[in-house]
């Protein structure tokens, strides 16, 4: 680096690091909110957010060496920012691996949500190996050329594309997000559950426009402030953006259910000549089955809320 601004560089490599690992914090209590509500889902489940949460903690683990090598090993030594530590590039193929973990897991949603519709998830999943290749290449490279200033002058463009390529998985996933719950929501005739899909929608947005503007904005700093490490700050927090994502989606789980049953009760007690528009749709005939309904004390018939497959498939997923 021609010139070092130590607030620019050294300062954002401290913040950066200061409030990863505040998200890192929250990435082990979503966790530990995960075993205690959710102890009946699936070992793979169960698999991945382990996995994560190692992932994070190595990922703090580095970040916390690359700032005592920054700060303390080279204590007072400016021209010692250009070096790039092992440990600074250990970090960003972790980063890579956590965010190819949560978009495998959101495009698994979005290949259940689409009804098994290939040519919709394989692109989000071609992207999202293409971004952990470009990441590795990355790593390797700034090992094999130890510095940041080579490193921008031979091989820049490999860090912008995985960054680019992480922008426009997390794009894809929000909108196909978006246009499938949207989608179900047209169909649906029950505002209760209406309002469990509108829920729903807002997460996808939220914690898919999160993680777009980190990446976004890092990506921004990299191309246009060179001579800094801002955008090195900036991406110790992508990881834990994407893996507080992933794990804000699994816990809400247990707020769309009381929603969804809070929806079925208010369904359950409307009259039953309001609900029987669905039956028709199906071309059955409701009278002969008013026989076999159960009946409460009065002789009225107690209608049974019927759940399209898309809705159970929304609520397994857990989105």
């Amino acid at each position: 680096m021609s010139s070092v601004d130590i607030p620019k560089s050294f300062g954002a490599l401290l913040l950066g690091g200061l409030f990863a690992s505040l998200l890192s914090g929250l990435v082990i209590i979503q966790s530990v909110i995960y075993y205690k509500v959710y102890p009946r889902d699936s070992n793979r489940l169960k698999f991945l957010v382990l996995a994560v949460l190692v992932l994070d903690i190595c990922h703090t683990g580095f970040i916390w060496a690359a700032l005592w090598s920054y700060l303390v090993v080279n204590y007072g030594l400016a021209s010692g920012i250009d070096i790039i530590h092992w440990n600074v590039a250990l970090t960003i193929v972790m980063t890579a691996i956590l965010t190819l973990l949560v978009h495998l897991f959101f495009a698994n949603r979005i290949y259940l949500l689409s009804k098994k519709n290939l040519w919709l998830t394989i692109p989000l999943v071609l992207f999202a190996v293409l971004r952990l290749v470009s990441a590795c290449v990355t790593t390797a490279e700034m090992l094999h050329l130890g510095t940041y200033s080579k490193f921008k002058e031979e091989i820049r463009w490999i860090f912008t594309t995985g960054l680019a390529l992480s922008s426009v998985i997390d794009v894809l996933i929000t909108s196909s997000l978006f246009a499938l719950l949207h989608a179900s929501r047209a169909d649906s005739e029950s505002p209760g559950l209406n309002a469990v899909i509108d829920a729903l929608i807002r997460y996808a947005f939220e914690t898919g426009s999160l993680t777009c503007a980190g990446t976004v904005i890092s990506m921004i700093c990299w191309l246009a402030m060179p001579n800094n490490l801002i955008f090195m700050g900036l991406h110790f927090v992508i990881s834990k953006l994407y893996a507080n994502s992933l794990l804000v989606t699994l816990n809400s789980r247990d707020k769309v259910r009381r929603a969804r049953s809070q929806s079925s009760k208010e369904l359950g007690g409307m009259p039953v000549h309001l609900l029987n528009t669905r039956r028709q749709r199906f071309g059955t005939d409701t009278s002969s089955r008013h026989s076999e309904s159960p009946t409460d004390s009065k002789g009225q018939i107690i209608t049974q809320l019927e759940v399209n497959v898309e809705r159970t498939v929304i609520y397994e997923a857990g989105i």
